[in-house]
């Protein structure tokens, strides 16, 4: 009999499991593009799921690979489902199974070269190309990091260090930035984390299309130096999380240039506009900026995580980290980008560049061109459906592909009810999508991340959302 070692590593064995998961996608694939909406989740309580798992892993069926495999898509939402206008989570291109498969099978971490000799220099060439894109000239660089939070934390970092070798060594007590009051969490906790007190995160307000209002900055600004703080980084949103507002980058980046400070632009989400001339303009103004992050694993359809982290200088990107490490290195401060464990936290980095590049290779850029002015198009027409149907209401204009809106009756607390139609959309499983609160108020959020998703899907959702808001019991309020 072969031992658990050799069955598992056993290559027809892997050929069979793996022809079957194949055929399993394949019609999951098949399902989600070609049937109506039907299940994209079957909710289940906590509890119910810790039950169901913990049965599993403790049950005699050690070697069905494929039923476990089953289980975990019919109990997870499947993204792919036409029905799914979630969180910014893409369906991924099928590709990137593929491709995924090969970073698991390599396993090569790319801190040193020889870990990740194909794997450096695909990131080399894909943030020049990106660079180029966005307008940065041939001197910029920069990594790739898992996630936008690693990747706006790293930029702060440099920021920071830039701001100390050229201006001041303040301590961190002193040190301020100013980011819109929209702003994704993660620049709060970069603030923890490089122990700078949150209360010195300036927040901007925003105007009625929760973009930033620029006239705010000077004092703003003035108000900082008359409490004894330094502002060393301002940071524009393209765009921001919960509304999907594009900040007016051109004015924020004349305004960091005036004051000599570092300006970011977290265009985790938005910044794959890029690509689309028709939605290109509303990142006017991030070629001035100093870094900027792109997630690939939202508006790029990978898996997560993968994060762009971009310098419009090479020399801004020295400023994040110095290290020591000679079982590494033997050259400790030289800028080598085929040695990326330089400049990321990371050490054992997936080799994630893989699914973007290929997709490049494959696809070119015209396919991201595509699911933008799809989803962004998408999103538009959305808006203008719920506008013209009676009981809907929008919060803010429809910048990105993200749409936050909510159903109302006569005599009924919106909140209270909008939460009630909520739960029961869940329950149902057709459809998926959350919510955000928006100025203290409870509203429904779309982010719609399918390209094949139709204007039909959406009226098919609205319906719903008009049934179970006429039949439920009364909510007494306004």
């Amino acid at each position: 009999m072969k031992s658990l070692i050799a069955q598992a590593y056993d290559p027809q064995g892997f050929y069979m499991v793996g022809q079957q998961v194949i055929e399993k996608l394949t019609l999951e694939f098949h399902k989600a593009q070609n049937l109506p909406v039907h299940k994209t989740l079957q909710w289940e309580k906590p509890e119910d799921q810790l039950t169901f798992w913990q049965n599993t892993l403790n049950s005699s069926d050690q070697d069905n690979a494929l039923a476990l495999f089953e289980n975990v898509i019919s109990k997870s939402i499947n993204l792919h489902n036409r029905g799914y206008f979630g969180h910014q989570v893409p369906p991924t291109l099928p590709i990137t199974i593929l491709t995924s498969a090969i970073i698991a099978f390599l396993n090569n971490g790319m801190a040193v070269y020889e870990m990740g000799m194909a794997g450096n220099a695909m990131e080399k060439i894909v943030i020049a190309r990106l660079a180029k894109r966005f307008g940065f000239g041939d001197d910029a660089s920069g990594v790739i990091t898992s996630g936008g939070t690693l990747g706006n934390l790293t930029a702060l970092l440099a920021a920071r260090n830039h701001f100390w070798h050229k201006r001041s060594k303040a301590s961190s007590d002193k040190l301020a930035i100013m980011v819109s009051e929209e702003a994704h969490y993660s620049v709060s906790r970069a603030f923890t984390v490089m122990g700078i007190p949150l209360e010195n995160i300036i927040r901007i307000p925003v105007l009625d299309d929760f973009t930033v209002d620029v006239n705010s900055l000077e004092q703003l600004f003035n108000d900082a130096g008359t409490n004894s703080k330094q502002v060393f980084c301002v940071i524009g949103c393209a765009c921001t999380t919960a509304t999907g507002a594009y900040d007016n980058l051109s004015a924020i980046a004349d305004f960091a240039e005036s004051h000599g400070i570092w300006f970011h632009v977290d265009g985790a989400h938005g910044g794959a506009a890029v690509f689309s001339p028709t939605y290109a303009h509303l990142l006017n103004g991030v070629e001035h900026a100093h870094s900027l992050i792109l997630d690939f694993h939202k508006m790029m359809m990978v898996p997560s995580l993968s994060t762009a982290l971009i310098f419009r200088s090479h020399q801004f990107s020295k400023f994040t980290f110095t290290q020591n490490a000679q079982y590494l290195w033997e050259d400790q401060q030289s800028d080598e980008w085929y040695n990326s464990g330089k400049q990321t936290f990371e050490c054992t980095k997936p080799m994630s560049i893989l699914h973007t590049y290929t997709i490049m290779k494959i696809y070119g850029d015209r396919i991201y061109q595509e699911n933008i002015d799809k989803l962004y198009g998408l999103a538009r027409t959305f808006a203008q459906l719920l506008n013209l149907k009676t009981g809907f209401e929008i919060c803010c204009p429809v910048q990105a592909n993200i749409v936050c809106f909510r159903y109302k009756q006569i005599g009924k607390n919106s909140d209270e009810l909008n939460k009630h139609i909520l739960h029961k959309i869940m329950e149902d499983g057709r459809f998926y999508i959350v919510s955000t609160i928006i100025k203290g108020e409870f509203y429904l959020r779309t982010a719609l991340m399918n390209p094949l998703a139709t204007i039909n899907d959406l009226k098919e959702l609205l319906q719903l959302i008009e049934f179970f808001g006429v039949t439920t019991e009364a909510l007494s309020g306004n």
